[in-house]
């Protein structure tokens, strides 16, 4: 039996380019999923009105924005977020003026912050392309402290960090892993990927899974099958 709290580790990422196509997905699913992720591709087809919907049924929703702008622009586009009563959203994790922005703009509200480190499509050849010479390891790390000490409530990086970031981070400090596939499975466009368990095991708070699922012929034995997984982590 898969408690509450299992439950809540998973985060199904609705990347969907239709609200008719998201909305079936959720109803597909039903009471097995309650956190989801929203993200730039729906959010263009009518993906704040799912948000709201999905809120209304108490579920929990993620949205995807990935803010990053000048400070100005980052905090009042926070503060609308904010007002649509979300669980989390993204903000990239490049300056420390940024992340400020955002703190600022979420304030009063239970928004909580995540800064994304580096994406888990990119790989050491994509960072010497962007001319910075960190790993990929090393720059997780090193934005998963900035954003803490700027207040940040957690960070999204690959399972492969999330040791390290736990490591350097406060216990109450939020790691939500993308990059998750079972063993054996296509990774797709995904470069530092992990298991379930791998990811918990690691530190993760949670675990985000969209193609596994919302492609699969049964998404709702996907999905159970993830929660397993997870349940099965030490």
């Amino acid at each position: 039996m898969i408690d509450a709290a299992t439950r809540d580790k998973l985060i199904v990422a609705l990347d969907l380019s239709s609200y008719d196509d998201a909305r079936a997905l959720v109803d597909r699913l039903g009471n097995t999923v309650s956190f989801y992720k929203i993200g730039l591709e729906l959010l263009f087809s009518d993906g704040l009105d799912l948000a709201r919907e999905l809120k209304n049924d108490g579920k929990r929703v993620f949205l995807d924005l990935k803010f990053l702008d000048i400070g100005n622009t980052v905090e009042r586009a926070v503060a609308n977020a904010a007002a649509l009563d979300i669980d989390f959203t993204t903000v990239h994790g490049h300056d420390t003026k940024t992340l400020k922005a955002a703190v600022k703009g979420r304030a009063g509200s239970n928004l909580k912050l995540l800064a994304v480190t580096v994406l888990t499509s990119l790989d050491q050849f994509d960072l010497d392309e962007q001319g910075i010479a960190a790993t990929p390891a090393g720059l997780v790390v090193g934005r998963a402290r900035m954003a803490e000490m700027a207040g940040f409530d957690g960070v999204i990086a690959s399972g492969q960090e999330a040791a390290a970031v736990r490591a350097e981070t406060g216990p109450d400090f939020l790691i939500v892993t993308p990059g998750i596939r079972l063993a054996g499975a296509d990774a797709g466009d995904q470069t530092r990927v992990t298991t379930p368990e791998e990811a918990i095991g690691f530190g993760a708070n949670h675990i985000v899974v969209g193609r596994p699922i919302n492609a699969a012929k049964d998404p709702k034995a996907a999905a159970e099958a993830f929660l397993e997984h997870i349940a099965s982590a030490r």
